[in-house]
């Protein structure tokens, strides 16, 4: 009789042994397997994820700063637009900064903070105040000092963003290396499996080949294909349900990337088109400029000599004839005259506009006070005529082309003396007080006033208020003020008068910029 007991206990305790040694290696398969499955999410999904999200801010926060930056010199409106993008930049380093999951370490969460604040800093100290200040006061307000300090700004921004992104690289990289240790251990327990039992080994090898080693070579290739760029390959989903879902993770991973991608895609082609349109307007200007030149030489040239004999004939009609013929006879004769010299005065106020920028003179420093009183010289007669009194304070000195703002403080002067109140005798007051970097002159008058609704009709060209047989001129005066305060960087404006007359303000560079003088007080608006 066999000693049945005798072998079913060996075997019982080969197969015990054997079993507890296939569950150990089993057990230690399956843990370097969900290690490894956990280091592959970690890389592919976590880490690529917020990396991804960190480089995409970061372009937006660069694509901002360029933005405000071409704002602040065209002052158009097209070229913020990747500004409003901003805040989803800010929310992503917040996000992080924020996250309680337990995933994301403090390290991280620190460095994402330093980020956000130094960004948000950069956004509410300079990104905000320089949007606002274009809008109310053009990108001429804007100085080379405040896009000086707003790229410094940045630069803190750039080194903190940067410094949060080598942080996440230098995770990732350690998430790798340990995602290539536990990787190497499932294929030592694999290995040792198939020794201990070939048979088992064979199926096992089968069914592991089928279902967990081919799923993840298929999705570690696909998600190497996405992560070398081709962002268009598709993440099939195959394998057990863990894979599957690793698998749609990264496909959905994928898939926010390329709308990304096409979302950046669509901001570049429509810089590209404010780029080509601001070629265009360039372009236009450019001719625009020419077509003014051939204009202007017309005007100096080809129009004021027949201009000048009509004019000279007409003059000579009137002397020789005059009384001569009917009175209805001499009427059109003094209308002739009288149309041929204000044709002339149009003309000349025309060319004078015309050359304001065009014919560039000598900036210098320019004492205002000075520039008054040849301005005063060349309205002698007329303020003498009007019984007028000309007041001022001590002027600055600005920079500039003397002849042009002798030119600018004469019409201010001229326009103030000829629209008086013939109720009383013209007074005129020209001041100045410092803001900042620009000194703010004043030239108010105690004559007939401007309404405020035209508060901005008076400085466009050929717009009148009043009748020519009223008060003469052709219209262009307050226009020229305008055209040669904007070329030396300044404003004008409308004042408040706060009682009768009128009250035309500006602002010019001073003569030094760098000192930040305060405004003087009492003269605050």
């Amino acid at each position: 009789m066999r000693d049945i007991t005798t072998l079913r206990s060996r075997l019982l305790r080969a197969l015990t042994t054997g079993g507890v040694v296939l569950a150990l290696i089993v057990v230690g398969s399956g843990f370097a397997v969900y290690q490894m499955i956990d280091r592959q999410a970690q890389v592919a999904d976590r880490f690529f994820t917020i990396i991804t999200e960190a480089e995409s801010a970061y372009t937006r926060l660069v694509d901002a700063e360029t933005a405000v930056r071409g704002y602040a010199i065209t002052g158009s409106e097209v070229t913020l637009e990747p500004y409003q993008r901003v805040d989803d930049a800010l929310d992503t380093f917040a996000g992080v900064a924020e996250n309680r999951s337990g995933r994301i370490t403090p390290m991280v969460q620190e460095a994402a903070q330093r980020a956000w604040d130094v960004a948000t800093t950069w956004d509410q100290d300079f990104a905000q105040p320089i949007i606002t200040q274009v809008e109310a006061e053009g990108p001429a307000s804007v100085s080379a000092v405040q896009i000086t300090v707003g790229q410094v700004g940045f630069d803190r921004t750039r080194v903190a963003v940067q410094d949060y992104l080598d942080l996440l690289r230098e995770r990732r990289a350690v998430a790798d290396a340990e995602l290539e240790r536990w990787t190497q251990l499932v294929v030592l327990a694999l290995s040792l499996l198939a020794i201990a039992a070939v048979i088992a080994a064979i199926l096992l090898w089968q069914t592991l080949r089928r279902w967990i080693t081919e799923p993840l070579n298929a999705l570690a290739e696909d998600t190497r294909a996405v992560s070398s760029g081709d962002l268009h390959h598709r993440v099939e989903t195959t394998g057990p349900g863990e894979i599957a879902a690793l698998a749609e993770d990264v496909e959905r991973m994928r898939l926010g990337l390329v709308e990304q991608l096409q979302s950046i895609e669509a901001s570049r082609a429509e810089v590209a088109a404010a780029h080509e349109q601001l070629s265009e307007q360039a372009e236009e200007l450019r001719r625009s400029n020419r077509d003014l030149e051939q204009f202007a030489y017309v005007a100096s040239h080809d129009l004021q000599e027949p201009l000048r004999k009509v004019a000279s004939f007409t003059q000579l009609l009137q002397k020789r004839y005059g009384g001569q013929l009917d009175e209805r006879a001499d009427q059109y004769i003094g209308f002739a005259v009288d149309g041929a010299k204000r044709m002339q005065a149009l003309i000349q106020d025309l060319l004078g506009f015309s050359r304001v920028g065009r014919i560039g003179g000598e900036v210098t420093e320019v004492a205002m006070s000075g520039a008054l009183d040849d301005a005063l010289d060349n309205l002698g007669s007329l303020i003498e005529d009007a019984g007028a009194t000309v007041e001022a304070e001590d002027l600055p000195t600005v920079s500039g082309e003397r002849g042009l703002l002798v030119q600018l403080l004469q019409n201010l002067v001229g326009n103030a003396v000829k629209f008086r109140d013939p109720d009383r005798a013209p007074v005129v007051r020209v001041s100045a007080r410092r803001v900042g970097a620009e000194w703010e002159f004043e030239c108010r008058d105690n004559g007939i006033g401007i309404d405020p609704q035209y508060a901005e009709r008076v400085f466009v060209i050929f717009q009148r208020l009043h009748p020519k047989d009223v008060y003469g001129g052709t219209g262009i005066g307050l226009a020229l003020c305008k055209k040669i305060v904007e070329y030396h960087g300044g404003r004008i404006w409308l004042g408040d008068t706060d009682g009768v007359g009128t009250s035309i303000r500006w602002t010019l560079p001073a003569a030094d910029p760098v000192n930040d003088v305060p405004a003087v007080p009492g003269q605050e608006e």
